[in-house]
């Protein structure tokens, strides 16, 4: 993608002489997506958290349905099957060129195998969306928890105190639900925009071969005419910005962030079952 733009620029800078700026656009461009990245991360970070301490306790809540464990289960490692499409020797690779004996077989084709993908991000998407009920009733059982606790506590804990502890969890309900959920509206809105603006398919029509847009030439206009020049500047303006972020821009891009986002799920949730499960019980 970011090959692309730079092809698509020099073209664009050379005639102005503007040529010097393209290396500073490509780190520009660097810096912008780490910073993205970074922000990504850290929005993430304690969502990944919640959701493996509300896994673990939906989970044994759950010990004798073993229909809701599997879902759970299934929901947990929802993002690392998500990672492991954007891994290309294990998904890419295989898929096109699956080794059969001494030769090779493509099961699918290049377009097949990202439809595939978006397909699979919609499925996983609305399988950890099933899990939401058991996640937030894993959550709200925290407040029996805590009053067994206070109950084993020595001296006497006044009902107040009691009542506020358990309202307090309940009117947090809301923001664990955005916790649960975030994560995965985000991850479905980037795969939806990887299909539109990469001009993908759903599998449903034959795809429309996309277009690169030319570069934009301005039409000669006559001195004087102040409106023609301003809605020349402005038509000028979008035909370069329709050179510069074309498809195979998007599809990296969004291809990447779907990748991170996911990636981002399952670092944090791997080490939230770590200290679930480890640090916060010693």
């Amino acid at each position: 993608g970011l090959a692309g733009v730079s092809s698509n620029l020099e073209p664009i800078l050379k005639p102005r002489g503007w040529e010097w700026t393209l290396p500073l656009a490509r780190l520009a461009f660097k810096l912008g997506l780490v910073a993205l990245c970074s922000f990504l991360g850290a929005c993430l970070t304690f969502p990944g958290l919640r959701l493996a301490q509300t896994h673990l306790d939906a989970r044994s809540m759950a010990a004798d349905k073993p229909r809701t464990r599997v879902l759970l289960h299934l929901g947990f490692v929802a993002p690392v099957l998500v990672v492991l499409l954007w891994v290309r020797p294990l998904a890419r690779d295989f898929l096109l060129q699956a080794p059969l004996g001494k030769q090779t077989v493509q099961i699918l084709s290049d377009t097949s195998f990202d439809t595939l993908r978006l397909w699979a991000i919609v499925a996983l998407s609305l399988l950890r969306l099933l899990g939401t009920r058991h996640h937030l009733q894993a959550y709200l059982g925290l407040a029996q928890r805590w009053v067994r606790r206070m109950r084993r506590e020595a001296g006497r804990i006044p009902a107040r105190e009691i009542q506020q502890q358990i309202s307090r969890i309940y009117c947090y309900v809301s923001v664990v639900s955005l916790q649960y959920l975030g994560p995965v509206i985000l991850t479905l809105h980037c795969a939806l925009l990887l299909k539109t603006l990469g001009h993908h398919s759903w599998g449903l029509y034959p795809e429309s071969p996309s277009v690169s847009p030319a570069a934009p030439v301005a039409p000669p206009r006559p001195e004087g005419d102040r409106d023609g020049d301003v809605q020349a500047v402005v038509q000028e303006i979008l035909g370069l910005l329709g050179c510069i972020f074309t498809p195979p821009f998007f599809r990296g891009l969004f291809s990447f962030l779907t990748w991170w986002v996911a990636t981002c799920q399952v670092v944090t949730s791997l080490f939230g079952l770590y200290f679930h499960q480890y640090l916060a019980a010693s």
